[in-house]
């Protein structure tokens, strides 16, 4: 089993080459499109997967700055990049996840070993994503959500923050979508 893992838990991530950028405004409005994904053969995944990253920018912004959620969505949409991003997928997850934030926050601390507002600012936010994908978007696998939440974590969190990102989701998961999670386990 692997360091930082709980009994039971899955991990759903997949393995990069990338070196992960550490400054999620940066990176993202520099237009970088790490990780790469193109490698998945999915333009869909692709445009979603930098609709995350812009959310995750917006929501760093939104937590320590305290910008208004209209004023960050209309700054991001003239982001250099935005353009490649799938914009409907955008609009809902950034609606989800700033109209919603508290009861996601309340979905997924069961699931936390501190405070929510304890954890980094972009621990704090991919959770909000993930939390929000599994909890309010059942055409996405739950495994896509959590290795999502994971890839934004690992390019744009702490050192181990995936790994404990990777653990909450799971739990969540398990909670929220249970015959999806034990039909999935039984299949492997």
């Amino acid at each position: 089993m692997s360091k930082g893992r709980q009994k039971g838990e899955v991990d759903h991530r997949a393995s990069k080459g990338d070196s992960p950028a550490k400054n999620a405004t940066s990176a993202i409005s520099a237009g970088d499109p790490r990780p790469k994904d193109e490698s998945k053969g999915s333009a869909q995944r692709g445009s979603r997967h930098r609709s995350r990253e812009f959310v995750l920018q917006g929501l760093y912004q939104w937590f320590l700055a305290g910008t208004a959620p209209a004023t960050i969505r209309a700054q991001l949409s003239e982001a250099g990049g935005f353009a490649r991003c799938d914009a409907a997928f955008f609009d809902r997850l950034w609606q989800g996840v700033t109209g919603e934030y508290t009861t996601l926050v309340a979905a997924f601390a069961p699931y936390l070993d501190r405070a929510p507002e304890q954890l980094s600012a972009i621990e704090r936010a991919v959770l909000t994503i993930g939390a929000w994908e599994l909890l309010r978007q059942p055409d996405i696998p739950y495994r896509v959500a959590i290795n999502e939440a994971v890839e934004l974590a690992k390019a744009y969190g702490g050192t181990d923050g995936h790994k404990y990102v990777n653990g909450v989701l799971d739990r969540l998961a398990s909670a929220t979508r249970a015959a999806e999670v034990s039909a999935s386990r039984r299949a492997q």
